[in-house]
Protein backbone atom coordinates (compact mmCIF):
# COMPACT_ATOMS: atom_id res chain seq x y z
CA UNK A 1 0.00 0.00 0.00
CA UNK A 2 1.58 3.46 -1.07
CA UNK A 3 2.23 6.15 1.93
CA UNK A 4 0.58 9.29 2.28
CA UNK A 5 3.07 11.51 0.89
CA UNK A 6 3.58 8.53 -2.14
CA UNK A 7 -0.32 9.34 -2.81
CA UNK A 8 0.44 13.06 -2.51
CA UNK A 9 3.11 13.16 -4.64
CA UNK A 10 1.08 11.39 -7.10
CA UNK A 11 -1.38 13.69 -7.22
CA UNK A 12 0.40 16.43 -7.72
CA UNK A 13 2.33 14.97 -10.32
CA UNK A 14 -1.16 14.68 -12.07
CA UNK A 15 -2.02 18.02 -11.36
CA UNK A 16 1.57 19.68 -12.91
CA UNK A 17 0.62 17.46 -16.05
CA UNK A 18 -2.34 19.04 -16.46
CA UNK A 19 -1.79 22.20 -17.99
CA UNK A 20 -3.94 23.97 -20.40
CA UNK A 21 -2.11 22.74 -23.62
CA UNK A 22 -0.60 20.25 -21.99
CA UNK A 23 0.51 17.08 -24.30
CA UNK A 24 0.87 13.15 -23.16
CA UNK A 25 4.05 10.87 -24.94
CA UNK A 26 2.52 10.59 -27.83
CA UNK A 27 2.59 14.47 -28.61
CA UNK A 28 -1.75 14.39 -28.71
CA UNK A 29 -3.13 17.14 -26.23
CA UNK A 30 -4.33 15.68 -23.07
CA UNK A 31 -8.20 15.71 -23.02
CA UNK A 32 -9.89 16.57 -19.21
CA UNK A 33 -13.10 17.59 -20.40
CA UNK A 34 -12.77 21.12 -19.71
CA UNK A 35 -14.73 23.68 -22.07
CA UNK A 36 -11.27 25.22 -22.76
CA UNK A 37 -10.69 21.90 -25.00
CA UNK A 38 -13.59 22.67 -27.17
CA UNK A 39 -12.87 24.66 -30.73
CA UNK A 40 -9.32 25.45 -32.13
CA UNK A 41 -7.01 27.13 -29.88
CA UNK A 42 -6.48 29.95 -32.04
CA UNK A 43 -9.68 30.69 -34.22
CA UNK A 44 -12.15 30.00 -32.23
CA UNK A 45 -13.44 32.07 -28.56
CA UNK A 46 -13.42 29.20 -25.98
CA UNK A 47 -14.47 29.28 -23.02
CA UNK A 48 -12.32 29.62 -19.95
CA UNK A 49 -12.31 27.37 -17.26
CA UNK A 50 -9.83 25.34 -15.05
CA UNK A 51 -9.34 23.29 -12.00
CA UNK A 52 -7.26 22.50 -8.81
CA UNK A 53 -6.79 20.39 -6.03
CA UNK A 54 -6.01 20.98 -2.28
CA UNK A 55 -5.80 18.46 0.65
CA UNK A 56 -7.69 18.52 4.17
CA UNK A 57 -6.31 15.63 6.04
CA UNK A 58 -7.15 12.49 4.20
CA UNK A 59 -9.57 14.01 2.15
CA UNK A 60 -9.19 15.62 -0.99
CA UNK A 61 -10.83 18.44 -2.54
CA UNK A 62 -11.59 19.56 -6.13
CA UNK A 63 -12.12 23.07 -7.04
CA UNK A 64 -13.81 24.11 -10.64
CA UNK A 65 -13.47 27.36 -11.99
CA UNK A 66 -15.24 29.02 -15.18
CA UNK A 67 -16.60 31.76 -16.80
CA UNK A 68 -20.38 31.47 -18.24
CA UNK A 69 -23.12 34.00 -19.37
CA UNK A 70 -26.37 34.77 -17.11
CA UNK A 71 -28.20 32.78 -19.62
CA UNK A 72 -26.46 29.41 -18.62
CA UNK A 73 -26.92 29.87 -15.15
CA UNK A 74 -30.44 30.03 -15.33
CA UNK A 75 -30.90 26.91 -17.56
CA UNK A 76 -32.20 23.75 -16.92
CA UNK A 77 -29.37 21.14 -15.18
CA UNK A 78 -26.96 24.01 -14.39
CA UNK A 79 -26.27 22.35 -11.00
CA UNK A 80 -26.10 18.80 -12.75
CA UNK A 81 -23.57 19.90 -15.23
CA UNK A 82 -21.32 21.33 -12.40
CA UNK A 83 -21.54 17.85 -10.64
CA UNK A 84 -20.72 16.11 -13.77
CA UNK A 85 -17.99 18.17 -15.01
CA UNK A 86 -16.50 17.73 -10.78
CA UNK A 87 -17.16 14.11 -11.50
CA UNK A 88 -14.91 13.77 -14.70
CA UNK A 89 -12.07 15.45 -13.36
CA UNK A 90 -11.64 13.24 -10.84
CA UNK A 91 -12.16 10.42 -13.10
CA UNK A 92 -9.14 11.76 -14.84
CA UNK A 93 -7.14 12.69 -11.75
CA UNK A 94 -7.68 8.70 -11.33
CA UNK A 95 -7.08 7.34 -14.70
CA UNK A 96 -3.70 9.45 -14.51
CA UNK A 97 -2.64 8.61 -11.46
CA UNK A 98 -2.78 5.18 -12.32
CA UNK A 99 0.06 6.13 -15.63
CA UNK A 100 1.80 8.08 -13.17
CA UNK A 101 2.36 5.77 -10.08
CA UNK A 102 0.98 2.40 -11.51
CA UNK A 103 -1.66 1.91 -8.71
CA UNK A 104 -5.15 2.57 -8.31
CA UNK A 105 -6.69 6.18 -6.68
CA UNK A 106 -9.97 5.97 -4.73
CA UNK A 107 -11.77 9.03 -4.50
CA UNK A 108 -14.83 8.71 -2.93
CA UNK A 109 -17.00 11.44 -3.09
CA UNK A 110 -18.79 12.78 0.30
CA UNK A 111 -21.20 15.47 0.24
CA UNK A 112 -22.87 17.81 -2.75
CA UNK A 113 -21.46 20.18 -4.95
CA UNK A 114 -20.51 24.07 -3.36
CA UNK A 115 -20.63 26.48 -5.83
CA UNK A 116 -21.10 30.55 -5.78
CA UNK A 117 -21.99 32.26 -9.03
CA UNK A 118 -20.45 35.88 -9.00
CA UNK A 119 -21.49 38.31 -12.41
CA UNK A 120 -18.84 40.10 -14.16
CA UNK A 121 -21.43 42.11 -15.90
CA UNK A 122 -25.23 41.99 -16.69
CA UNK A 123 -24.21 39.49 -19.42
CA UNK A 124 -21.17 37.52 -18.20
CA UNK A 125 -20.61 35.98 -15.33
CA UNK A 126 -18.23 33.14 -13.30
CA UNK A 127 -18.98 30.03 -11.02
CA UNK A 128 -16.24 28.62 -8.44
CA UNK A 129 -17.70 25.07 -7.34
CA UNK A 130 -15.97 22.46 -4.97
CA UNK A 131 -16.19 19.08 -3.79
CA UNK A 132 -14.98 16.97 -0.97
CA UNK A 133 -13.50 13.20 -1.50
CA UNK A 134 -12.07 11.02 0.69
CA UNK A 135 -8.90 9.42 -0.68
CA UNK A 136 -8.61 5.88 0.28
CA UNK A 137 -5.50 4.26 1.23
CA UNK A 138 -4.63 6.82 4.13
CA UNK A 139 -7.07 6.35 7.05
CA UNK A 140 -5.10 4.64 8.90
CA UNK A 141 -1.72 7.11 8.59
CA UNK A 142 -3.42 10.72 9.78
CA UNK A 143 -4.95 9.48 12.86
CA UNK A 144 -2.76 12.20 14.51
CA UNK A 145 -5.17 14.59 12.58
CA UNK A 146 -7.78 14.07 14.70
CA UNK A 147 -6.05 13.97 17.90
CA UNK A 148 -4.66 17.06 19.94
CA UNK A 149 -1.33 18.78 18.80
CA UNK A 150 1.66 17.82 20.60
CA UNK A 151 4.27 20.42 21.73
CA UNK A 152 7.44 19.71 19.62
CA UNK A 153 9.24 23.49 20.86
CA UNK A 154 12.66 22.43 21.82
CA UNK A 155 12.98 22.31 25.47
CA UNK A 156 16.36 25.08 25.33
CA UNK A 157 14.39 27.58 22.22
CA UNK A 158 11.20 27.12 24.95
CA UNK A 159 13.22 28.14 28.06
CA UNK A 160 14.74 31.30 25.92
CA UNK A 161 10.91 32.41 24.78
CA UNK A 162 9.40 32.20 28.46
CA UNK A 163 12.37 35.26 29.37
CA UNK A 164 10.72 37.57 27.35
CA UNK A 165 11.56 40.23 25.38
CA UNK A 166 13.28 42.45 27.77
CA UNK A 167 14.77 40.32 30.13
CA UNK A 168 17.04 42.10 32.72
CA UNK A 169 18.83 44.20 32.69
CA UNK A 170 23.21 44.05 33.08
CA UNK A 171 25.29 44.82 35.56
CA UNK A 172 27.04 47.71 33.94
CA UNK A 173 23.42 49.28 32.76
CA UNK A 174 23.37 52.44 34.90
CA UNK A 175 20.64 53.94 33.28
CA UNK A 176 17.43 54.86 35.20
CA UNK A 177 14.03 53.12 34.98
CA UNK A 178 12.11 55.21 32.76
CA UNK A 179 8.98 55.51 34.33
CA UNK A 180 5.54 54.94 33.23
CA UNK A 181 4.38 56.08 29.94
CA UNK A 182 7.55 58.08 29.47
CA UNK A 183 9.53 58.06 26.24
CA UNK A 184 12.59 56.09 25.99
CA UNK A 185 15.46 57.64 23.98
CA UNK A 186 18.31 55.12 23.23
CA UNK A 187 21.06 57.62 21.25
CA UNK A 188 23.46 59.53 22.88
CA UNK A 189 23.66 63.08 23.69
CA UNK A 190 20.87 65.52 24.24
CA UNK A 191 17.80 65.29 22.10
CA UNK A 192 17.68 68.07 19.53
CA UNK A 193 14.53 69.87 18.10
CA UNK A 194 13.94 72.14 15.07
CA UNK A 195 11.45 74.61 15.17
CA UNK A 196 11.01 74.54 11.95
CA UNK A 197 10.71 70.78 10.14
CA UNK A 198 11.25 71.94 6.88
CA UNK A 199 14.45 73.79 8.02
CA UNK A 200 18.19 72.36 8.28
CA UNK A 201 18.94 74.42 11.44
CA UNK A 202 18.74 72.83 14.87
CA UNK A 203 17.66 74.61 17.56
CA UNK A 204 19.85 75.90 19.88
Amino acid sequence: MATTMEIVRGISQVMANSYDGALDDKGEPIKVGLKREEGHPILDSRVMDGFKVSFHGNQLCIHYHSELKLKDVHANGFESDLEQMIADIAKFIKKEYKKVTGNALTLKSTGDVDAIVQETSRVRSWVQASQMFDIGGIDSDTEYINGESKDSVDAKFKSFLDQGGWGEKTKNDERKVPAQGQPVYQGKGKVKSRKDIHSPYKAE
